[in-house]
């Protein structure tokens, strides 16, 4: 009862998180994704994109485009317009322009084993083998957003429609410049070499790396936290064919391989017949 109270009061005075509750307006943009799947150093390269002439960091960032699971609903309404918004909700049919990022969800699994770390969430001594599990269960951190697979797939029903973006973090870390010109035009800006070529620069993981050792304590994500695992992890794709079990590798893929190959992730067994 008093809870329930609480929630009522938080809301009508614009204190509560806001989350699925955030006022939309038909001129915002929001960039989403499953949790641990690029979205920070995405944030970071429109940012970089978007604003040349601001010197872009995690003491600003949640300014430039900022996360609506952070931040109050009040925060929200003050953010000047048109607004780049974070998120990682399932699908709202109330976003008008989406830009969805996508990532292998065996590496999804391996970086939010090691945030959940961070967020002293679970012992640094949690057999992996089990947080797959729970991961592919929908028993982590993420529930309120649904599984991996639930997440993406709600959200793939926009695909080829117009104001949506699909994005593969594995593409971005290949030829993010490539990348980055779909971006530009989804903005409408011209995508001028110089330009994407410094936003590239400006949202380096090693840079990326030194303002988070710098601005730990002035960014909502990091303040507080473990300092010791960091949370911009090892950028890379890839990471989990030599950190994930075998058989945490097959959960993953018995659970989700169709949505996986439609992403265009190849499965270990099709890669053991090919070869």
């Amino acid at each position: 009862m008093i809870y329930g109270l609480k929630k009522i009061v938080r809301f009508a005075l614009g204190i509560d998180i806001a989350g699925r509750n955030l006022a939309v307006f038909p001129d915002d943009t929001f960039l989403v994704s499953y949790p641990r799947s690029g979205n920070t150093w995405t944030r970071f390269l429109i940012a970089n994109l978007m604003y040349p002439a601001t010197t872009v960091s995690f003491a600003n960032i949640e300014r430039l485009i900022p996360d609506c699971e952070a931040h109050s609903s009040r925060y929200m309404k003050h953010i000047r317009r048109p607004r780049i918004i974070k998120s990682h909700e399932y699908f709202d049919h109330r976003y008008p322009r989406v830009i969805y990022l996508v990532r292998d969800p065996r590496d999804v699994a391996l970086s939010y084993y090691n945030f959940q770390r961070k967020y002293r969430q679970i012992p640094d001594d949690f057999p992996i083998s089990q947080y797959v599990k729970n991961f592919v269960a929908g028993r982590v951190g993420s529930a309120d957003w649904g599984t991996w697979a639930e997440n993406v797939g709600t959200w793939l029903v926009r695909s080829g429609r117009a104001g949506f973006l699909l994005l593969r973090y594995e593409d971005l870390q290949a030829d993010p410049d490539r990348e980055l010109v779909k971006l530009a035009g989804f903005f409408g800006l011209e995508p001028a070499p110089e330009r994407l070529s410094a936003a590239v620069e400006r949202s380096s993981a090693q840079r990326m790396r030194e303002l988070e050792r710098n601005q730990t304590s002035e960014w909502v994500a990091t303040k507080d936290k473990r300092e010791d695992i960091p949370f911009v992890g090892a950028a890379a794709a890839g990471q989990w064919k030599s950190r994930l079990p075998i058989e945490s590798v097959t959960e993953v893929e018995a659970a989700w391989g169709p949505l996986m190959r439609r992403l265009g992730y190849s499965l270990t067994a099709e890669r053991a017949v090919l070869a």
